[in-house]
């Protein structure tokens, strides 16, 4: 305690205000973590000095730690972009960019397909806000280059397309925004950066999105137990304006959380790869299914959207392509909504829970109509199931899967 002797201070104080500091020179393969709210500055001159916009130095827990310094640059070396916003969740991400892009008058323009909680911000706040949205069919380049206005200042883009699994013509939806002069968003939790390069679509650098929104909660923590968001983009202009309505918003994120993403990301290429090969077998065995009418996986040859799938993720994984461990199910219409009901609640492996990325395989039953407001005639009548492929063994997973089949569409 600078200035003070020992015996002059009570111990409380003196456990407080301790001198000790450790050696510097520790090294091993986690960072460490560091948790703060409050960040001590050495004098007055650095708490005046210092710059919480350019990571130059810590100012308050808010504005970054260590901790998640590191986290934001090894997702952008993930996702191929160059600045990296921490947010509490997927859907913070893309509340984030919304709020920080869109004002009163402007419009934004959303795949009919989106993630449901991203198509009720513009209904609900951004309506409230003034902001107009637009839903556009994501498997038709001309019915997005059709609804840009001069009011629309952004776009926002999902591949695949939420529970449905379209995969949409990505470059050509990113070159008609370019053309126009207009923000392009990406939801790109689906691809987790190793799918598809979101920034540089083609390999050559030309072509790509403006901002890469990542729902961390799905393959980057992997144990279904996080909750974090982060905000990707290239152009430090754009990032400043993302990075100051996010200080506005007071968004942030704990160190444990942050933590749990670093420990999961060596492993999630590995991760990746088993979860998506799982879901392909489990994909095309339902495929041979009587009770089935269609399953949607985008590297099924007659998914919606497989010849977009195939030229952009094709070359992945040593030219298996790269895919989530997502598919979906439409369940024949002569099966009753209560024989679907039965079906998911006789499973004994697959678990009914929201989300996806972790090692449990999960399973969500869905009603199409209430979700989409364009046409859906590229699906076959029928009630959907999205499934999510864990980390269980795929023999085990389909016997679960038969045996609940087999108990709920007695003939």
């Amino acid at each position: 305690m600078r200035g003070m002797k020992e015996h002059d201070t009570a111990l409380a104080t003196r456990i407080v205000h301790h001198d000790y500091i450790p050696p510097g020179n520790f090294a091993a393969p986690q960072p460490g973590v560091f948790k703060a709210s409050t960040v001590i500055f050495p004098n007055v001159a650095a708490m005046r000095s210092r710059e919480w916009k350019d990571k130059s130095g810590y100012t308050y827990g808010l504005h970054g730690t260590p901790t998640t310094f590191i986290l934001e640059e090894r997702l952008c070396t993930l996702e191929g972009g160059l600045q990296c916003l921490l947010v509490p969740s997927g859907l913070a991400a893309i509340a984030n960019v919304a709020l920080a892009l869109l004002q009163p008058g402007d419009e934004v323009l959303i795949p009919d397909n989106a993630y449901g909680p991203n198509k009720d911000l513009a209904n609900g706040e951004l309506r409230r806000f003034g902001i107009r949205h637009v839903f556009y069919d994501a498997l038709d380049p001309a019915d997005l280059a059709a609804r840009i206005t001069p009011a629309t200042k952004l776009v926002w883009l999902e591949a695949a397309g939420s529970v449905t699994l379209e995969f949409p013509d990505l470059c050509e939806q990113v070159r008609i925004c370019r053309a126009r002069g207009v923000t392009i968003a990406l939801d790109n939790t689906w691809g987790a950066g190793l799918a598809f390069a979101p920034f540089d679509l083609l390999g050559d650098g030309t072509l790509g999105v403006d901002i890469s929104a990542h729902a961390l909660t799905k393959y980057p923590s992997g144990g279904g137990d996080v909750l974090m968001g982060s905000v990707i983009t290239r152009d430090a202009g754009l990032h400043m304006k993302l990075k100051l309505t996010h200080m506005r918003l007071g968004l942030g994120v704990g160190g444990n959380d942050a933590e749990a993403v670093l420990r999961a990301l060596p492993s999630i290429g590995l991760r990746y790869r088993a979860h998506d090969e799982a879901a392909r077998q489990l994909a095309r065995w339902m495929q041979q299914q009587p009770a089935v009418a269609q399953v949607l996986h985008p590297a099924l040859e007659d998914s919606p959207g497989h010849v977009h799938w195939k030229a952009l993720c094709g070359s992945a994984q040593g030219g298996q392509g790269a895919a989530a461990g997502l598919f979906s199910v439409v369940f024949d219409a002569r099966h009753s909504q209560q024989q679907i009901d039965a079906f998911c609640d006789g499973l004994r492996l697959f678990k009914l829970g929201y989300s996806w990325g972790g090692p449990m395989s999960l399973v969500v039953p869905y009603e199409l109509a209430s979700m989409r407001k364009q046409s859906t005639q590229h699906l076959r009548p029928g009630t959907l199931v999205r499934f999510s492929i864990g980390l269980e063994a795929v023999n085990d997973l389909r016997q679960d899967l038969h045996q609940a089949m087999e108990r709920a569409f007695v003939v």
